[in-house]
């Protein structure tokens, strides 16, 4: 204990120290370069700079990013340095089923990782900066260049030459009174021109940041105290993996493969006692998964390309939750819920692009999907069997799409995109529910990027989006911990939308940048919770609802208000939605669409410390569940991450995060029927006070 208490006022200490520091960073004198260091890692500049990017003159909609402009961070990754590109923050797609539409906006030389479970922060965190040639911020699109309906994308050109390099790295997650958690990974790189190599063997970890100690108060209709008990909840977990990349030439082109192996468990548990009761529910999962990814890239002749995919993912898993409840000394009969079932998906996909000239490229090609899920699920109560709808189910999914489009550089101020994606599938279902359905559909896409004058943008896209299919909404589920089991859903269809979107960017001293845009989406079979018989309910297509999007992106560099090296930041997006409540008929919002959640921060270079150091603050986050029988809200305040990183030479990288989190609320709204005007059976309302924990990571290249 004495040790855990050490090490966390140790990392709080280093956060301070890195805003103690602050005032004197504009002494900091040049840092000499070890003999020996790569290019990339140049001497540190006296001060910060407000160094803007290359503005590509042929097409405005491309910055070009030089290791020079991050050199005052001492980057060690490829990952640190994208994180600092003004404008843009990292999505790594849905990873949902398919490939067009569900990766992520980071390309490696133009390309997308080999398998999209690769997410492509995870390879640029993997990839040292000092392989990195330059960073191309592409906004509205660019010949050549596949956006996947992203508005705006990073490429991340890498370096030739001959290099080897092991990357050690050790993280720690330390709780104040919580289960602790370690992890760590080791990775060697080696590249020979255009052939490259690495493996990695990573000891992951992951953990809830709202575990902690609280109170749960549960109130009847009228308001009367029916529960007062103490709370207490934790969960935790990790994954042990090894994973292969290679690339390499081959007959004419360019061969990419990664294949991995892994193993991964979870487990979270929640205590509720008082003088009379101990209610106590489990969850454990474990769960092994295989993933394979090839792309071939090649010229066919001047002008005309080729790019093929195939990829492979399987995972089989088993879970069990139990619930368990002993009042005045009798104990209940205890509730269990067990999963056990595997999955597949594989995915071929082939690309033709023909570059009719610098200003105008056109793409068209193919892709075929297989989808599987079989689950086989049982309820019991005091070990008797309860009878569940869709409990043993195999769901398959054959979907084939055919796709067209174009990026047309008009001149330097416009580019457009358009394209077409035709859409086939059939998913079956077998087991305790038969049934199968086909599925049409046409999804256009336009998108115009217009850069009336320089360090100003505007961006319009008008999209049919078609949601991906959560297969685990066919089967059976249960939520033990509010006492909660849900049937499957054999009439599930893909929730539609229609998007319009216009979005201005401003970009003003050097690295300082606004942004604001406004999204509509018309949705047609909005995917949500409603009812079934026996007083169940499933997820399901409850009809068509609306979604209002604003978004605003602030950075502002802080130099040339009197604060070297530093830069405040704002995000934002508020959400309204609306849809039809299936039970009561009335407008409501949409299950888990988050209505605000503002990131104010503030982060500060300090050269001549050789630190980093800043602090992030959401002010108020939150969302809510409208189930068909009771309604679960969380409300959360003040949340504040600070973080300090040390490094004091090229090779090494030591970082420290507090989070601190004291204001976090459950209020679940339990009904006695389902009538239009539902009566409430009980109120329950749950304070807990989360946990503080540092997160601590230490970095070794050599």
């Amino acid at each position: 204990m004495m040790t855990k208490t050490m090490l966390m006022a140790t990392a709080a200490m280093l956060c301070l120290a890195g805003a103690a520091h602050a005032g004197d960073a504009d002494k900091a004198p040049t840092a000499p370069v070890p003999a020996g260091q790569e290019a990339a890692q140049t001497p540190v500049p006296t001060g910060p700079t407000d160094k803007a990017p290359l503005d590509d003159s042929s097409q405005r909609g491309v910055l070009v990013f030089q290791p020079e402009f991050f050199a005052a961070q001492r980057p060690n990754t490829a990952l640190d340095m994208i994180n600092r590109v003004p404008g843009f923050i990292v999505n790594d797609g849905t990873g949902a089923r398919g490939f067009e539409g569900a990766v992520g906006n980071i390309l490696i030389n133009g390309d997308r990782p080999a398998s999209k479970n690769d997410a492509g922060s995870n390879v640029m965190n993997r990839t040292p900066a000092s392989q990195v040639e330059r960073i191309e911020l592409i906004r509205g699109g660019a010949p050549g260049i596949d956006m996947q309906g992203y508005s705006v994308v990073v490429n991340v050109i890498l370096k030739k030459g001959a290099s080897q390099q092991s990357i050690l790295t050790w993280n720690a997650m330390i709780f104040d009174g919580g289960h602790d958690i370690y992890g760590g990974s080791y990775q060697f790189n080696n590249t020979n021109g255009d052939k490259t190599w690495s493996i990695t063997l990573s000891d992951g970890m992951g953990s809830s940041d709202s575990n902690g100690p609280g109170v749960n108060v549960r109130r009847d209709g009228t308001g009367k105290v029916i529960r007062d008990e103490k709370y207490l909840n934790d969960g935790y977990g990790g994954g042990r993996g090894i994973r292969g990349n290679f690339s390499t030439p081959f007959k004419g082109g360019k061969l990419e493969g990664t294949a991995r192996y892994g193993v991964n468990d979870w487990q979270q548990w929640q205590e509720l006692t008082s003088a009379t009761a101990l209610r106590r529910s489990d969850y454990a999962e474990e769960s092994h998964t295989t993933e394979l990814g090839l792309t071939y890239t090649r010229p066919l002749a001047p002008k005309w390309s080729l790019e093929t995919r195939a990829m492979f993912t399987g995972e089989n898993f088993d879970n069990a939750s139990t619930s368990d409840e002993t009042l005045n000394g009798t104990k209940s009969a205890q509730q269990r819920f067990t999963a056990d079932g595997d999955s597949t998906e594989a995915i071929l996909r082939g690309l033709l692009r023909h570059d009719f000239s610098k200003a105008l490229t056109i793409e068209a090609g193919g892709e075929a999907a297989y989808n599987m899920l079989d689950v086989k699920q049982a309820y019991s109560v005091g070990g008797a069997a309860v009878p569940l709808p869709s409990a043993s189910v195999k769901v398959e999914e054959l979907r084939g799409e055919a796709f067209t489009k174009a990026t047309w550089r008009v001149n330097p101020k416009l580019t457009l995109e358009g394209g077409l994606r035709l859409e086939k599938s059939t998913i079956k279902q077998s087991g305790d529910a038969d049934n199968e359905k086909s599925f049409f559909y046409a999804k256009p896409r336009f998108l115009a990027t217009w850069t009336p004058v320089a360090d100003n943008q505007v961006r319009v896209r008008f999209e049919r989006e078609l949601g991906q299919l959560d297969f685990e909404d066919f089967a059976a589920s249960s939520d033990l911990e509010d006492e909660t089991v849900y049937g499957g859903n054999v009439d599930l269809k893909p929730e539609q939308r229609w998007i319009s979107e216009i979005s201005y960017e401003r970009r003003f001293w050097g690295q300082g940048i606004v942004s604001i845009g406004y999204r509509h989406d018309e949705i047609i079979g909005v995917i949500d919770r409603l009812p079934l018989p026996n007083n169940l309910s499933a997820t399901g297509n409850i009809g068509d609802g609306t979604l209002d999007r604003l978004s605003l992106n602030i950075v502002v560099p802080t130099d040339k208000l009197g604060i070297p090296g530093g830069r405040f930041t704002f995000k934002n997006d508020w959400n309204e939605t609306h849809v039809k409540d299936p039970t009561t008929g009335k407008d409501r919002p949409i299950t888990r669409v988050r209505p605000t959640q503002a990131n104010i921060g503030f982060q500060q270079d300090l050269p001549k410390h050789r630190i980093q150091w800043g602090v992030n603050w959401l002010p108020l986050l939150g969302q809510g569940t409208y189930d068909v029988d009771q309604t679960n809200v969380w409300r959360g305040a003040n949340y504040y991450e600070f973080f300090t990183e040390y490094k004091p030479t090229p090779t090494l990288a030591i970082r420290a995060q507090l989070n601190l989190w004291d204001d976090y609320t459950i209020r679940r709204t339990v009904f006695a029927n389902r009538a239009p005007e539902r009566a409430v059976a009980y109120v329950e309302d749950r304070a807990i006070d989360p946990r503080t924990f540092v997160s601590l990571r230490v970095r070794k290249t050599f």
